[in-house]
């Protein structure tokens, strides 16, 4: 096809083909129709067209009819009238080709358009100025920066509007650095000056990367050319150096303004904003209103926001009694941003009346009610006002998406979360990283670990909420040594915050992993975040976890002693068994006047439970209310079921439950149900099983628990009544699982572990311990003389995994050196007596935590003076 002018350049998108290509022929360009031969071709033309208008059509001219097309905006017939003339070599004049590129960028059709763009490239080597800059405008209104670049390459000479439109396109995809690149190849080697268009595009990218030294550079620009007194472009100005952070040189440009308009002040007033001086810009505000100047819905949008970051709430009222005085109570951005305010304040109610009275809501609107509920700890208001959104039919972006999932993962409710998933698929929104993160979270925190992998994995660029989100949901799902080797992943590549250390430390804590917690501590410290939120508490709490009081101690000293610190070695005491020690405790905490809340008298009600300490257990439960103005909850109750429980006072923790004053809930009856195990009271204990089964049936622990009291009792049809429900409800016991950390190393084994390099070695060692057990007839090895309902009730609860830990350890550490084992499952009497003879035999010190309890063993002697419940049991029983 030929033109009569050059034609201009469209950048392809990347991602589409090219069109099916047209055959143009050589003589297209010069030749031009026969007058002997026109009627009877152009008669095929108008049959392509409209064949309703042979006639009438077979003696106009071809250009004025494809102009006429365009101006009635027919781009369907224009383009396949255009493809007829191309056929037929009839030159398309200049300005009907650009009607046509005009008609496509209007109608947004880029098929059409790149069509147009195939055809000129194929029969013009360069491009008009006139034709280039209406190809060049088509592309970057479609967003191909890539065809624009190519058009812009092809045109033979370019005007300042070439140069505007591209380095525009450029700064709006967000190419900062490109479209300064150009506005520099404008400015020194295409000759041409800069206008009050290019300088606000310009200025408006010097702030977007944020770029100060180029920015004080185009400023000199703006006045060499003098334009400092055009108000455009100084408004440009001001808000570049707001862009940057440099509030004066932003204020000395708006205090030297001849004249302002409003967007000036508003530019002033949002940059203090911005930058944090609220102060500031709530005076210049005022000042705006003393010089007659009235805001409009963007100020009052600025000055809301201001009052909510400030946290005044009383500003915040007085500012929206004046959006009412001056009539903004119907500008949708304007409600939004009370809505907002009034949420962060927690007043979410009054959020709620100003959404209710809002005649137009858009998307913007709806979001902000459903984060505003979530942020309030409302999640199941943000799922109901969702489902109002999805009613009325507005479709969600993906801030509404990912505040919806945290309301999912708050609840459990994993089937909407599945849905919104699905939905993030479809719209795109799924690439969004804010919704990635959540669905992690929301994933996590349902159990389904794996889908949180999945959606880890297909996040193409990670920030560190992704990489925090998976190593703690690998922590809750008790993935632990996963959530090490991840968090190494992330330090390749990122530097993680304080939040993503107190994960990886819960994750050490939970395996013991001693020298791991220590590096990451130290990591803490030179980074400068050591003391930074929960993070020195996180520390305390690994050190106590993994039983290191003295590293505790000296934790615990060195830093602020808040309530949470003191519940953490509160904590230790118990887990420990020490409820002398930790009683003394509390009366140090109750004399440094730190108030105690509901976790410290959980930690302490633990304490006399483990201990045996009764009477003391119930006097500091009849005081919380009386002395400490805490409220007793399901928790504390849980805590005197079980001190009750633990002594052999079934009846009255049975007795102490009826009398609650509110319905026991599962755990209460969990309590009884482990005392019942403990006592080898099956007839209670069924009862209690009862009771927990009618509102929890997916806790696996509880049926471990009434397992193990039909164990105890060699009701092994009982047992396998019990497994076979905990098949049906998809329940599965972990198998026997123990950590052990060697050499800053966290190895793990699992019961009846073959695969090990050193399994070979590991069972040597463990084969001679048993030798010689025997031969002193030591008790409790696996040729000892343990009763039978023991040794099955160990295999299938217990696994023994500790041993292959212990041995493990002895094998790869210097002699003299404390060994560390951490189990998820319970410790057997088998194994308690094994782990006692190695301590005595290799004169080493090691400790086993289990779910019970720590085990220190130092020479044959154990911390627990040997009371593991089967112990206890024995004793029940005689």
């Amino acid at each position: 096809m030929a033109f009569s002018a050059k034609t201009s350049q469209n950048p392809l998108h990347p991602n589409l083909q090219n069109p099916k290509t047209l055959k143009p022929k050589t003589s297209f360009l010069s030749v031009k129709p026969k007058t002997q031969s026109f009627s009877s071709k152009f008669a095929q033309i108008v049959r392509v067209v409209d064949t309703q208008k042979t006639s009438s059509l077979a003696t106009q001219n071809p250009n004025s009819r494809l102009n006429e097309l365009c101006l009635n905006g027919s781009l369907e017939q224009a383009l396949k009238y255009l493809d007829s003339m191309q056929e037929l070599n009839i030159c398309v004049d200049e300005d009907v080709l650009l009607n046509l590129v005009r008609l496509c960028e209007w109608r947004r059709a880029y098929d059409e358009g790149l069509h147009l763009h195939s055809v000129a490239s194929k029969t013009m080597t360069h491009l008009s100025v006139k034709i280039g800059n209406a190809f060049l405008s088509m592309f970057v209104r479609f967003g191909d920066l890539g065809h624009a670049w190519y058009v812009f390459g092809k045109m033979c000479e370019r005007d300042l509007f070439s140069w505007n439109v591209l380095i525009g396109g450029y700064a709006k995809a967000g190419f900062f650095d490109e479209a300064l690149s150009l506005y520099q190849r404008m400015f020194w080697v295409g000759g041409v000056k800069p206008d009050v268009y290019t300088f606000p595009c310009v200025l408006r990218t010097c702030g977007g990367v944020p770029d100060l030294k180029r920015g004080k550079e185009v400023h000199v620009h703006v006045l060499r050319f003098g334009f400092e007194a055009d108000v455009d472009v100084v408004n440009a100005l001001i808000t570049m150096y707001v862009k940057c952070a440099d509030l004066v040189s932003a204020r000395l440009v708006f205090d030297g303004m001849p004249r302002r308009d409003r967007i000036s002040w508003n530019a002033m007033i949002s940059g203090y904003f911005e930058n944090e001086e609220y102060v500031e810009g709530l005076k210049l505000f005022n000042m705006m209103r003393e010089v007659l100047i009235d805001p409009d819905f963007m100020t009052m949008s600025s000055v809301i926001s201001a009052s909510e970051l400030l946290g005044d709430e009383r500003l915040g009222r007085e500012v929206h009694g004046y959006v009412m005085k001056m009539g903004f109570c119907d500008e949708v951005s304007v409600c939004n941003s009370l809505i907002e305010m009034y949420s962060s304040f927690g007043n979410w109610g009054e959020g709620e009346q100003i959404f209710s009275r809002m005649e137009f809501k858009d998307v913007v609107s709806w979001t902000t009610m459903i984060s505003g509920y979530e942020d309030n700890m409302l999640p199941d208001k943000a799922v109901e006002t969702y489902k109002m959104m999805e009613t009325e039919g507005i479709m969600p972006d993906e801030i509404t998406i990912a505040s919806v999932v945290s309301a999912c993962a708050s609840l459990g409710k994993l089937d909407l979360g599945i849905k919104l998933h699905k939905l993030a698929n479809r719209t795109g929104f799924i690439s969004y990283v804010i919704v990635a993160n959540t669905l992690i979270d929301m994933y996590s925190k349902c159990k389904c670990i794996n889908k949180a992998l999945e959606v880890f994995h297909r996040i193409p660029v990670k920030n560190v909420i992704s990489w925090t989100s998976i190593i703690l949901g690998l922590r809750l799902n008790n993935r632990c040594f996963d959530a090490l080797i991840f968090f190494r992943q992330m330090k390749l590549n990122l530097r993680p915050n304080a939040v993503t250390l107190v994960s990886v430390l819960s994750a050490c804590a939970r395996i013991g992993a001693l020298m791991c917690g220590k590096e990451i501590h130290a990591h803490a410290l030179r980074t400068g975040v050591g003391f930074d939120g929960f993070l020195p508490n996180a520390v305390l709490d690994m050190y106590v976890r993994c039983g290191r009081m003295e590293l505790a101690w000296s934790q615990f000293n060195s830093n602020k002693r808040d309530v949470s610190a003191w519940n953490i070695l509160l904590t230790g005491f118990a887990e420990q068994g020490q409820g002398a020690v930790a009683v003394e405790f509390f009366c140090r905490m109750i004399d440094s006047k730190v108030s105690p809340d509901d976790i410290t008298f959980i930690a302490l009600l633990c304490a006399c439970s483990r201990s045996g300490m009764v009477t003391e257990g119930i006097e500091y439960f009849n005081s919380m209310k009386q002395l400490y103005s805490v409220t007793p909850n399901l928790k504390h109750y849980a805590c005197i079921v079980d001190l009750l429980g633990r002594v052999g006072k079934l009846d009255e923790a049975h007795e102490f439950i009826q009398k609650m004053p509110m319905k026991p809930d599962a755990a209460i009856w969990g309590a009884l149900l482990n005392a019942c195990r403990i006592h080898q009271w099956v007839e209670l204990g069924e009862l209690a099983a009862e009771r927990i089964f009618e509102t929890e049936t997916k806790h696996v622990g509880y049926y471990i628990l009434l397992c193990n009291l039909y164990a105890d009792s060699g009701k092994w049809d009982e047992v396998a009544k019990v497994r076979k429900m905990m098949r049906d409800e998809g329940l599965t016991v972990d198998p026997g699982c123990s950590w052990v950390e060697v050499k800053g190393e966290v190895h793990a084994f699992l019961s009846g572990d073959n695969f090990h390099p050193q399994i070979k070695e590991i069972n040597s060692v463990l084969e001679g311990f048993y030798e010689k057990m025997k031969a002193v007839g030591f008790g409790g090895s696996e040729y000892g003389c343990i009763s039978e309902v023991e040794a099955s009730k160990a295999e299938i609860f217990c696994g023994h995994s500790e041993r292959l830990a212990v041995a493990f350890g002895l094998i790869n550490t210097a002699p003299g050196m404390p060994i560390l084992v951490t189990k998820n499952l319970y410790t057997c009497q088998m194994c308690h007596n094994t782990v006692k003879f190695i301590s005595k035999n290799v004169r080493r010190d090691i400790s086993v935590r289990d779910t019970e309890q720590f085990h220190h063993f130092k020479d044959g002697i154990c911390s627990c003076g040997d009371e593991g419940y089967w112990q206890r049991l024995g004793k029940s029983e005689s």
